[in-house]
């Protein structure tokens, strides 16, 4: 099928967060080049190694709450890590990152976003004390 072909690529900053799972989505939606897509992807990358990107339940926040509560359970802080020189958190983040992963993929369909009725995206922060995140989005 002939058509002209859409590329962007752009960089954001995200204000930082506390530690838990955080619904992103509507950041993500006000993106101004989203809504110039007919159909494509929109690809999003975390530039950071101990939080996450991932799609997941949106309507019900009680579930942000419990997935932290998982992966506590999963990859406690308490667990004997040789890398420890910038804090408890800070390797049981990096495992989380690595289990949740950096980025996301989403298609894209008249300007929006094509989630199902009940996913959003979620951006983890897996430490105690994050910091402002840069993500990339294409």
């Amino acid at each position: 099928m002939a058509g002209n072909s859409v590329w962007f690529q752009k960089e954001v900053s995200l204000p930082a967060r506390q530690r838990g799972c955080h619904l992103i989505t509507s950041e993500i939606e006000k993106l101004s080049e989203i809504r110039q897509v007919k159909i494509g992807l929109c690809h999003i990358l975390i530039k950071h190694t101990s939080a996450s990107l991932c799609l997941n339940e949106n309507w019900d926040p009680d579930v942000r709450v419990d997935m932290e509560m998982m992966l506590n359970h999963l990859v406690p802080e308490t667990t004997k890590f040789r890398h420890t020189c910038e804090g408890s958190d800070d390797m049981p983040a990096h495992v989380k990152a690595a289990l949740l992963g950096c980025h996301v993929t989403v298609p894209v369909t008249d300007g929006k976003l094509n989630l199902g009725k009940w996913q959003g995206i979620w951006l983890c922060e897996h430490r105690n004390h994050g910091g402002q995140f840069r993500q990339q989005t294409s």
